[in-house]
């Protein structure tokens, strides 16, 4: 518990000034995070993080949640043109290395560079539309989390997904999403993103509330795919930025369907 409390501290003195800050140095930080996360699943599937695929699967990570504004080097490429280039390298490549990395790896390595790429390139986006913009997501996250696991523990009975994550509970869910709606609607009325009113977002804030929750149990999901407890090691008491950012990764690209990003 001592080491869980101290690494969250470490990290928030990073990742609460950089957040503040924006611009370069947050878009620096973020596209960190996101190899961190491919190097992830690269070492659940057991591939080695020096070989070719792996330095591929680096550089479509990269293409994938990069900003926008970093692309315009070179005149008419987007992201899903890199996806696609880089995708079709890593099928040569099953070809070259004599299916020793198989259609199958590549398309675990894709699928993460879409999940992880749009999830953290979204990230840095709403960062650019404004702080009060990527707290909104934030907060539905830490709430929705808190919540859960502190109202599961008092009432919760009935499991969510024993399978999945043994320890989620129908109640806590539930409480979670309540709390959330409660307490990012005061944060909306005194901070509002002004897309929509106040009751609508409401009703987004609800579904986003549920949509972390599902990230959190995908994730889980592939875990105990992969047969491993943490997705890494990189944040001591906490796994890996997968597991850190997991229901993230789903809230952010919703936001920007609904028009937030």
């Amino acid at each position: 518990m001592k080491q869980r409390v101290i690494t969250a501290i470490v990290a928030m003195i990073i990742f609460i000034p950089l957040l503040i800050c924006g611009g370069t140095p947050f878009s620096i930080l973020v596209v960190a995070m996101g190899l961190v996360a491919m190097s992830e699943m690269l070492t659940m599937k057991k591939k080695l993080l020096v070989s070719p695929e792996a330095g591929l699967s680096f550089l479509m990570m990269a293409g994938m949640l990069v900003p926008d504004s970093w692309l315009r080097v070179i005149p008419g490429i987007t992201h899903l043109d890199l996806l696609y280039f880089f995708a079709l390298i890593l099928l040569l490549y099953t070809v070259a290395s004599k299916n020793r990395f198989s259609f199958d790896d590549a398309g675990a390595l894709v699928l993460c560079a879409v999940y992880a790429g749009l999830g953290f390139h979204y990230m840095i986006a709403a960062r650019n539309v404004g702080l009060t913009t990527i707290l909104y997501g934030l907060l539905i996250v830490w709430i929705t989390d808190s919540g859960a696991y502190m109202i599961g523990r008092q009432i919760g009975k009935h499991k969510l997904a024993p399978k999945m994550s043994p320890n989620k509970t129908w109640e806590g869910s539930i409480g979670g999403t309540v709390a959330t709606v409660i307490l990012v609607g005061i944060y909306l009325y005194f901070f509002p993103l002004k897309k929509y009113s106040l009751p609508v977002m409401l009703l987004i804030t609800l579904a986003l509330s549920v949509a972390g929750q599902i990230g959190d149990l995908v994730e889980s999901a592939f875990k105990r795919h992969y047969g491993v407890k943490d997705s890494g090691k990189i944040l001591p008491g906490h796994g890996g930025i997968l597991d850190r950012f997991d229901s993230l990764l789903f809230v952010l690209p919703l936001m920007h369907l609904f028009g937030l990003i």
